[in-house]
């Protein structure tokens, strides 16, 4: 996966939006029912001034459960899942989330991601309680002073992401943790708010097919009481609180894309 740095314009670098939405409230939106379409795209693109990135695509996403888009892996599907999410905004076509169109800031503030190495890989030597420690200050009213985390606090956090896995200790490192609870804990501290929506990077990015089987069961656990999109290269089995699996074309650079199908052929 390429880095974030790989998408120049800064009008669609994630960090951008989210300062964006900060300093803009957008105001309620309209509440979405399970069931009911949450979002939509139509003729979505993203393009950066080096080129495309991805689109167009159209498809619609209905809230509650999990949805899992099945395209390829990459730059392209990952901007795709940050413009879901409001973290980047499209370029061309629309996105319809909560009735109102190409409104990234509305949809920032009711979604999270995770995951997702552009937002939420942890580069340098740090501790589990310096995570949480962190989130929890990110998560509190600006005034407040947040003590250092505690066990209670990881328990609290982490549980309902990991459920009967164990969780990481207090003092482990991020970067010594093994894959599968490294990508529950990122998980798990990206949604400390649980908004109503959980944008969730490839299930497909764990080397072990019985890890991504685990964090699937997971994450539809988790949709009982959210949205979640996650994606997949090759898609998963259908079953109970998976919502749709979700076709996603021209996610790769058009001169590639052609190249596959023939291979593919």
């Amino acid at each position: 996966m390429t880095s974030s740095s790989d998408t120049s314009d800064a009008s669609l670098h994630p960090r951008t939006v989210a300062r964006d939405a900060a300093a803009h409230d957008p105001g309620p939106a309209h509440a979405v029912a399970p069931g009911d379409v949450l979002l939509e795209a139509r003729d979505m693109g993203v393009d950066a001034s080096w080129g495309h990135i991805y689109g167009p695509v159209n498809f619609s996403v209905k809230a509650g459960g999990v949805t899992v888009l099945v395209g390829s892996g990459g730059r392209g599907r990952t901007a795709l899942l940050l413009t879901l999410a409001g973290r980047m905004k499209p370029t061309t076509g629309a996105l319809v989330a909560y009735h109102s169109a190409n409104n990234p800031h509305q949809l920032f503030k009711k979604s999270t991601v995770a995951f997702i190495n552009e937002v939420d890989k942890i580069e340098q030597t740090i501790r589990v309680s310096d995570i949480v420690t962190e989130q929890i200050r990110w998560a509190a009213p600006w005034h407040k002073w947040v003590a250092p985390a505690t066990a209670d606090d990881l328990e609290r956090i982490c549980r309902p992401v990991f459920g009967e896995y164990t969780l990481p200790t207090m003092d482990a490192m991020v970067e010594e943790l093994p894959e599968f609870t490294s990508a529950l804990f990122r998980i798990a501290v990206a949604n400390i708010r649980k908004p109503e929506l959980l944008v969730v990077g490839g299930i497909d990015n764990l080397t072990s097919i019985a890890s991504s089987a685990r964090l699937l069961d997971r994450l539809i656990e988790l949709g009982k009481e959210q949205t979640v999109i996650t994606a997949d290269v090759n898609g998963v089995e259908m079953r109970e609180g998976i919502r749709e699996q979700i076709q996603v074309p021209n996610l790769t650079d058009r001169e590639f894309a052609v190249l596959e199908k023939e291979a593919g052929a």
